[in-house]
This record gives C-alpha cells, sequence and structure tokens, in this order.
C-alpha cells in the first residue's frame, strides 16, 4: 500500500502543495515552522479524520481562508482508489473515486496509517482511552467483525447514559443493559484476542529497541470486574447502576477496558525514563505495522514526525535501519540530512519544504 500523490490546499502554512512520494522512505527536511509535520498531518486526516496534533478542527484551515482539501491517490492491493476530503462550515465532505461518501469511515478504511509523533508517549504515560484507540485501530483494519459491535456499543452507551441522567426507569436501563453487555463482551474479546496475537511481534521489536530491559509483559484489563461473558457484564452493570445514576454516567463496560506494557527491569509504567517510555511506544507502534503486514500482505503507510528530537542519535540509526529493511511506505519528517544505511530494500525519496512550500530534490 503507498500514495501516489499527495495534493493538500489551504492547511496551515500550506497554501498549495501538490507531491508525487517514493515507494519507500520519504524525507521531509526543512527548518521548524516551514510546514513538514504540516504534510503528515494532510495525510492523517485522509485516514482518520482528525490531526493528531490535537486542538480544534477548525485551526487546520490556513488563516483567511473558509476550507481545506487534501486529495490522494493511492495504490492497495493492485487497485488506484482517488481520497478527498475537505473541511468547511464546521462540516467534513468525503469522496472515494469521485463518489461522495456518508460515512468517513469508507475514507479511513482505505488508509491505514501508523503515526509516531512527539506526543505518542501518552499510549504509555496518558489515559486508557489512548491505548484502546490503539487496540481499535488494528481492529477496525484487520478485523472485519470489530466495526458493528462497536457502533452498537457506542449507540447503547449514549443511550445508557442518557437515561441514568433522567428519572429512575428500570425496564430501559435493563434493556440497554443487555446490549452494553452483550456488544461490551464482543469487543472484550477481540480486543484481548488482538493483543495476545501482537505479543510475539512486540517482544521480538522491543529485543530490539530496548534489550537491556530484558522480557517484555503485556496484561489486559477488562472494564468490569468478573469473567468476559455477557451475563457477568450484565451483573457488573446492574451493581454499578445505583451509583451510575449519582454520577450521571456508566462506570463499568468495554469503554474502562485499558492494557499495560512492563518489562523484567521496569516493572511500572511510571518507572520508565523519558528516553525508555518514547522507545518503548516506537516499538509498539511498529509492532503493529509489522503485525498488520502478517496479516494484510501490505504495510500501513508509516508517518514518524520529528525523529532527531525524539531519539538518540544511536536510536534514530536503529530505527532508519530498521526502516530500510522493510518495502513500506514511510514520511519522515526532519531539520537536517541523516545517513540512510547503504543495503536498503525501498527507494529514497527526500523533498525539501520552505515556507509552506514542498520540492522534490531527489
Amino acid at each position: 500500500m503507498r500514495l501516489l500523490s499527495l495534493s493538500i490546499e489551504q492547511l496551515r502554512r500550506l497554501e498549495q502543495v501538490s507531491l508525487e512520494p517514493g515507494a519507500g522512505i520519504n524525507f521531509l527536511l526543512g527548518d521548524n515552522g516551514a510546514g513538514k509535520t504540516s504534510v503528515l498531518e494532510a495525510i492523517h486526516l485522509l485516514a482518520c479524520g482528525r490531526s493528531f496534533r490535537g486542538g480544534q478542527h477548525e485551526a487546520l484551515v490556513q488563516r483567511g481562508k473558509l476550507e481545506l482539501r487534501v486529495v490522494a491517490k493511492l495504490l492497495s492491493e493492485h487497485q488506484e482508489h482517488t481520497l478527498g476530503l475537505e473541511r468547511s462550515a464546521k462540516a467534513w465532505r468525503a469522496k472515494l473515486d469521485g463518489q461522495t461518501i456518508e460515512r468517513l469511515s469508507e475514507l479511513f478504511l482505505r488508509l491505514p496509517v501508523v503515526c509516531y509523533e512527539p506526543d505518542s508517549h501518552v499510549l504509555i504515560s496518558g489515559g486508557a482511552e489512548h491505548r484502546r484507540r490503539f487496540l481499535d485501530w488494528a481492529l477496525f483494519h484487520v478485523e472485519p467483525l470489530f466495526i458493528t459491535p462497536w457502533r452498537r456499543y457506542q449507540r447503547a452507551l449514549k443511550q445508557r447514559n442518557r437515561i441514568l441522567k433522567q428519572e429512575h426507569d428500570a425496564a430501559s436501563l435493563d434493556v440497554w443493559d443487555f446490549e452494553l453487555a452483550e456488544q461490551g463482551a464482543c469487543l472484550d474479546d477481540l480486543r484481548s484476542r488482538y493483543l495476545e496475537a501482537l505479543r510475539p511481534t512486540l517482544a521480538a521489536m522491543t529485543a530490539r529497541f530496548l534489550p537491556e530491559l530484558g522480557d517484555v509483559q503485556l496484561r489486559y484489563q477488562r472494564g468490569w470486574l468478573g469473567g468476559s461473558e455477557v451475563e457477568h457484564l450484565v451483573a457488573a452493570l446492574a451493581k454499578a447502576r445505583d451509583r451510575d445514576r449519582v454520577v450521571g454516567y456508566s462506570t463499568v463496560g468495554a469503554h474502562r477496558s485499558d492494557w499495560s506494557l512492563s518489562f523484567e527491569a521496569v516493572p511500572q509504567r511510571d518507572m520508565f525514563s523519558r528516553g525508555q517510555e518514547k522507545l518503548a511506544v516506537l516499538a509498539c507502534l511498529l509492532a503493529q505495522a509489522e503485525h498488520f503486514h502478517s496479516i494484510r500482505q501490505e504495510w500501513p503507510v508509516l508517518l514518524l514526525d520529528d525523529l532527531p528530537s525524539e531519539l538518540d542519535p544511536s536510536h534514530l540509526q536503529h530505527t532508519l535501519t530498521w526502516l530500510a529493511g522493510q518495502t513500506a511506505q514511510a514520511f519522515v519528517t526532519l531539520t537536517q540530512a541523516v545517513v540512510v544505511p547503504d543495503q536498503t530494500k525501498t527507494p529514497v525519496c527526500v523533498f525539501h519544504v520552505e515556507q509552506g512550500q514542498v520540492r522534490a530534490l531527489v
């Protein structure tokens, strides 16, 4: 899977940019503030409908402009597709192969992206929602059975929380408790099985980047006490009902699940040094990309933002060596050129970014 072309209009500093990235590593060189990260943001928007930098969607639109537009031509499974996304008047408009689509997820499903950037450390240091998103991204792209129970769960959770804020309606709560439990047990099973399947790939990746920490341990924690069956979650919801009515939301369920990563030398996440935390997150994301490749027989697009500021020179070179040994398309932002290993399986392209303009160098 790779992007054949990318067109960006009125996104932050990028007035009108077009580039034809290579099939392998694409370096984006330029000073801080030149617009390198905005190129990665544009790709991330097509893949997820949001910027990895957070903030309001309106802030993405270039100052003084009314809308932004990103269009890409994608090659996947020997077929070409055109993906388009526009933002204006606080609404998204998406097109796939020239046809307007109602559900943005239809667009996102076409372009799986794994992104490592300065705030990626929240995968370990942040709240459980970041770790659930890590699991759900993978399941969205590799497990066809995921999206329906996920949508049904979100709907049931919204309805249950609404009823909790109203006058007591036990019959309605019983209905939504069962729906929440049925879909939640399904999500819980999918998430725990995915994490278990990821374990050997992640173990190999952490041994590569953090061998001094010893064996890695993964632990999945469901969002309720008791067993994993539907009836166990029904019972947990019933037990929590009085408390939930007081606080006005559901305190147990699949939306409260979490997972943790630890090592022999670092048994708790608050014991990681900042450098170890960054490398552990990088290992998680690259392992996820590699596991995706093992299932789909193609790589997700990799986005690696500001690597030199995130990694020391040794681990930066280690990462580039790993990239050079794969056939994945990657976009890497840098403020200065780096040495790429001589024996590389993948072509290398270099783009210079200056004052919102992108120019191919190699």
